[in-house]
């Protein structure tokens, strides 16, 4: 289902939203005015937002962008407080705010064979890094992977800037789950890959990397751990390179994924799990009727009974 605004109310009004669609059961394409990131963003680049007032920063990877509309485009799944949240805004809506660009381009240029592997939310700045690495003469293989194959999405826009595009999924083949790190490693073991560069959730990045790392092929991989002002003040974004701390919000978000401390990561990760899982609870417990009727037509809700205010 997609949501636009027309041309005209538009404007020249930042941060609001032109254009939204739901793209694959529990994830979203958002389109925001942002003429001022529009002109300078990069592949590999991400941006921070807060819904409302009240809301967290959240960092997010972009997906698309149009400099002579002045837009980008976000793709986010629906997980957390936040991005649930962000799901129910509407086209003409403005975020409360909405940074960037941030962190450094991935580095793009000639370098032969390459492998894009992106999962789930990570297909959208997949997409706009392989473009580029395409762009740049690059042979272009994209593994494409999600939990489930219904998470797939924006199939036809990866063929168009890869030469060959593999899709893989936890359901697909009768039911046997086949990650990304499968084909990837067949890959890798029928020709000559050059770089891979990977972009998606962090069991991936590090199941890909630890897949790649007997071939010796240099491994890109787009970190997004817990960030708050993106900037490098508050230091929430540490990781592990090598043995060395980098902060991923000014010296990434790529980094070498042979060189990443994975097991520390992955804690940091889940530090405010229970904290998050609990935000989530109580705004559902007080928001229910907008969970439930958000994609329903007004006609509809009052048809089923639903509530008048929603």
């Amino acid at each position: 289902m997609e949501e636009t605004v027309c041309e005209r109310s538009v404007g020249s009004v930042s941060n609001e939203i032109v254009r939204k669609e739901t793209i694959a059961p529990g994830f979203k394409l958002m389109e925001i005015r942002a003429p001022e990131i529009a002109e300078k963003i990069q592949p590999g680049q991400s941006m921070i937002l807060r819904v409302d007032e009240e809301g967290e920063r959240i960092p997010m990877s972009v997906a698309d962008w149009d400099r002579e509309r002045g837009t980008v485009t976000l793709v986010f799944q629906e997980l957390g407080l936040s991005t649930k949240k962000l799901g129910l805004m509407k086209t003409g809506q403005r975020l409360a705010n909405l940074a960037g660009p941030l962190g450094k381009p991935a580095e793009i240029g000639f370098f032969g064979t390459v492998v894009c592997v992106s999962g789930c939310f990570g297909t959208g700045p997949g997409f706009a890094l392989a473009r580029a690495l395409k762009e740049a003469g690059n042979r272009v293989i994209y593994i494409a992977e999600a939990l489930k194959s219904e998470f797939l999405f924006w199939l036809d826009r990866l063929e168009e800037v890869s030469d060959r595009l593999i899709v893989t999924s936890g359901d697909r083949k009768g039911g046997v789950a086949r990650w990304a790190k499968d084909p990837l490693k067949e890959v890798l073991e029928s020709e000559r890959v050059d770089r891979i560069y990977l972009v998606g959730c962090t069991f991936m990045l590090m199941s890909c990397s630890r897949a790649s790392e007997p071939f010796g092929v240099e491994t890109r991989v787009s970190l997004m751990p817990i960030m708050i002002d993106g900037t490098g003040m508050c230091g929430a974004c540490r990781v592990n390179i090598g043995g060395e701390i980098k902060l991923a919000c000014v010296e990434g978000p790529e980094f070498d994924g042979h060189e990443v401390d994975w097991d520390e990561l992955m804690e940091r990760a889940r530090g405010y799990l229970k904290e998050e899982e609990r935000a989530l609870d109580l705004w559902e417990v007080d928001n229910w009727h907008h969970v439930r009727y958000r994609d329903r037509e007004p006609e509809k809700r009052k048809k089923r009974g639903g509530p008048r205010r929603c």
